[in-house]
């Protein structure tokens, strides 16, 4: 049978206290609901179905990349009522599976199970909790067999004894939903029609509703409030790092690492504290990345080390290559194997050769640099002159002096040699020694100014 998704995130998370909808709070940067549409994708589905309400136009835009069919829940009347929004759109003879936008660390493995279990009849995954407070009971006769769900607020206290909860996680065919969901009532606490009821109306009729029990708490939790959402993250992070960790990744302390997307990491990679990573990342053998460093859609060869405080966006770094403390590599930056870039440099749009310098205190942008090239502290590209941005090229072996400022356009051929303390506006042909100061005076006999008489 075929499988449909049905997403329901129409709520308001009220308890966020935001105007963002709840579902379009980032977990590792992402939305918790694109986490969810990860997870269903997984399962390779014929149809995604997102039943949404609360800002609509605000969550189709943030996840228009995906083929997704979005239904619009007017009134917010209960789970019950959200799926039968989407039942229109859901063939008969589908297996539907219904998840939620804000639980986004549900195992594909989890979701497969229940699935399964569903080919002949409804199936709902429960958990057992230490505290079951605030979560629907899950009823079972004298043999064991799920007759029901009672919500908290609707149960008696020997139902609140109870450990075994409803997720709100279930799969059931197509037919199934068609059939009980329309007899579903709204008399209980809340007014709300409750999906699980059908459970209930499917034994009524000497149907078998299976179940299966989650992983883990942490597996099912949802997202209510930033306290939940900080957990999610920090859970989310946790099963990055151990697997990071398996794959052979050594990682200072599993609780300061945060990754926001896709890395990848070769063998003997070693990564300190409080490094964030973001977008795809890719790190070679033996790279060594320092505290507190952020890199984002960054290519780093072998053998390379980023020392503390770096930040690498859109960077390719070669091989045996040293970057830090305290760089900054901006877009459309590319370190020849065995280059350096040192404290407080930054760069743009520039091309280090192999085996080049650029160690203290200098500005690189919109520069094209051959292998062998030191530029000294303190030196500057002047790419730009208000309104348009201009290259610097600068041949292999060129030596900058400290303290320089180079004006773009320029070409400095190879082996040039620029004094310290230049400003360099024309070009410099190889070999030549470009020089660019005021003339230095010594004035003999100076007498230091003494201290002035205090005349009061």
């Amino acid at each position: 049978m075929k499988l449909e998704v049905v997403i329901l995130a129409a709520g308001q998370g009220t308890r966020m206290k935001s105007a963002l909808p709840k579902v379009l709070h980032a977990v590792a940067g992402k939305p918790l609901l694109e986490h969810v549409i990860q997870t269903a994708l997984g399962l390779d589905p014929e149809a995604i179905h997102v039943v949404i309400g609360h800002g609509s136009e605000l969550v189709e835009e943030a996840l228009s990349q995906y083929s997704l069919n979005w239904v619009t829940q007017e009134q917010r009347l209960g789970t019950g009522h959200a799926v039968i929004q989407a039942l229109p759109a859901i063939a008969s003879d589908s297996i539907v599976l219904v998840l939620y936008g804000d639980v986004p660390l549900t195992e594909l493995s989890t979701l497969r199970s229940l699935v399964d279990q569903a080919r002949h009849g409804p199936a709902l995954l429960t958990a057992v909790l230490q505290n079951p407070q605030g979560y629907g009971r899950i009823l079972r006769d004298e043999h064991g067999a799920l007759v029901g769900v009672v919500e908290d607020k609707d149960a008696t206290e020997s139902q609140r004894r109870i450990h075994e909860i409803n997720t709100g996680l279930m799969a059931a065919p197509a037919r199934d939903f068609q059939e009980y969901l329309p007899r579903v009532n709204n008399e209980n606490q809340q007014g709300e029609y409750y999906l699980p009821d059908v459970l209930s109306l499917a034994v009524a009729e000497g149907k078998v509703v299976a179940s299966s029990e989650a992983g883990s708490e942490l597996e099912i939790l949802g997202v209510n409030d930033r306290v939940q959402l900080n957990q999610v993250e920090r859970e989310f992070q946790r099963r990055q790092a151990e697997q990071l960790m398996r794959q052979g990744v050594s990682i200072a302390d599993a609780a300061r690492l945060d990754v926001r997307g896709k890395l990848t990491c070769g063998d003997d990679v070693s990564i300190d504290i409080n490094v964030v990573f973001e977008g795809e990342v890719t790190l070679g053998d033996g790279v060594i990345i320092g505290p507190n460093c952020v890199l984002k859609d960054v290519t780093v060869n072998n053998g390379t080390t980023i020392l503390a405080m770096s930040h690498l966006q859109d960077t390719v770094v070669g091989r045996e290559c040293s970057v830090g403390p305290y760089s900054r590599l901006r877009p459309g930056t590319v370190l020849g194997d065995g280059a350096r870039v040192g404290n407080f440099v930054e760069t743009k749009k520039t091309t280090l050769g192999v085996g080049s310098k650029v160690n203290h205190l200098s500005y690189i942008g919109d520069c094209d640099m051959g292998p062998g090239v030191n530029i000294g502290a303190g030196t500057i590209t002047c790419n730009y002159d208000g309104v348009n941005k201009h290259k610097t090229e600068i041949g292999a072996g060129v030596f900058v002096g400290s303290n320089s400022t180079l004006v773009a356009p320029l070409k400095i051929a190879e082996q040039g040699f620029v004094a310290a303390g230049s400003t360099i506006t024309r070009a410099v042909s190889q070999e030549e020694l470009a020089v660019s100061r005021a003339r230095q005076r010594n004035i003999q006999g100076w007498q230091r100014p003494g201290k002035q008489e205090n005349k009061d």
